[in-house]
Order: C-alpha cells, then sequence, then structure tokens
C-alpha cells in the first residue's frame, strides 16, 4: 500500500505494478486488477476469528508432533522409532551439523514461532489489546510466511516411507497423525490471517 502526499492511499497490482485507489471492501469481497485480472485485495470472513482458533489449535499440537514417534520400523527382528526431535539429534549425533540446523529452523523453530505470532497478534485484535510495538512486530511476521517448511518436511516423510516399504515392516505412530494436524493448523493459521487488513488497521492506528 502507497500514501502519497495528499494522504491518498494506492494499491500496486503483485502481478503488473498497476496502481488503484484503495478499495473499500465488506467481508467476504475482493477487486481485481482491470489491467491482468489478478486479485488486488480482499478481505476474509472472520479472519481474526479463525486465525486465532488455528493457530491457538496448532499451538497445542506443537508438542505431540514435535516430542511423538512420527513412525516404526521394523528391520531384523528389531523396531526403532523416531520423533521430529530424535531426528535432529540424530543428524547431530553423525556429524551433520549444518542439515540438522536447517532442519530445526525450518520444520521446528520458524514454525513455531509462526502459530505465536499468529496467536498474538489475533489475541491482540480480538480482545483489543493493540500497542504501538505490534506494528513493528507484524512488519517482522510478515518476512516468516516464507520459511516455514513443515510441507517439505512431510513430503521427506512420505518419500522415506514408500522407499521402505518393500525392505521392512513400517507402522504409523501418533506422532505421524499430530505432525499432520500441526502442519494443516499452520497452513490455516496462515491463509485465513486478513494481512491487509492488519496492515489498514495499524497504520490507521498508530501511523500519522
Amino acid at each position: 500500500m502507497i500514501k502519497t502526499k495528499n494522504a491518498k492511499q494506492l494499491v500496486a497490482c503483485q502481478q503488473c505494478d498497476a496502481l488503484y485507489d484503495t478499495p473499500i471492501l465488506k467481508q467476504g469481497q475482493s477487486a481485481k486488477c482491470t489491467r491482468c485480472g489478478s486479485i488486488l485485495a480482499e478481505r476474509k470472513v472472520d479472519s481474526i476469528e479463525r486465525s486465532f482458533y488455528w493457530s491457538l489449535a496448532g499451538i497445542m499440537l506443537s508438542a505431540p508432533a514435535i516430542l511423538l514417534p512420527l513412525m516404526g520400523v521394523t528391520l531384523v527382528g528389531q523396531y526403532h522409532h523416531a520423533s521430529l526431535l530424535d531426528c535432529i539429534l540424530a543428524l547431530i549425533d553423525r556429524g551433520f551439523f549444518m542439515i540438522a540446523t536447517l532442519v530445526f529452523l525450518f520444520t521446528l523453530a520458524v514454525p513455531v514461532v509462526r502459530l505465536l505470532g499468529a496467536f498474538y497478534i489475533t489475541y491482540s485484535f480480538k480482545f483489543n489489546r493493540l500497542k504501538p510495538s505490534l506494528l513493528h512486530f507484524f512488519r517482522a511476521f510478515h518476512y516468516l510466511d516464507n520459511w516455514a517448511m513443515l510441507n517439505v518436511f512431510m513430503l521427506g516423510i512420505v518419500v522415506s516411507m514408500y522407499k521402505l516399504l518393500d525392505d521392512t515392516e513400517l507402522s504409523i505412530n501418533m506422532g505421524l497423525l499430530a505432525f499432520i494436524l500441526w502442519l494443516i493448523c499452520s497452513t490455516m493459521a496462515s491463509s485465513t490471517l486478513d494481512q491487509d487488513y492488519i496492515w489498514q488497521e495499524l497504520e490507521n492506528e498508530f501511523v500519522d
């Protein structure tokens, strides 16, 4: 969003960079670019409520998703299982410090911080606890969207299971179910959060 000298607000199309006056939308409405047809702006329905409860559910699922065993492998009569945390510790134990750091950051630290951030932001709006510091916090939170890679780790689990099916006996543990639900909650908490609305409200409240 761009403010001109006469305080008129403009919005730029993310596809073709065309400039428009910022549309005034109600919940559920969207505006399209007349040049390329892409979505210019939209208001999501019950954004604060939905994102609040999705992020709360994700926070509650974080511990079981991280600590419970994802799956078990039976090979030569011996059974082994591992959680997400066990995978990181195993990488460290084998000397793959860089890979362990990346897995920790992108599949554990960033998703948890994103959920906590979404919860804090929506909690502040839901219970009218807005502070000037929330504007700076939301600017930092905005950059985390591209760094959470739970879906990539989930894809790695699926590929691993496919490759192990012929040689071992696999068992699905509760940790994998918790991880899938955690992935869903993290995705929904982000997708239901109306960032344009939050930017607008914070700027109207705290930016002169």
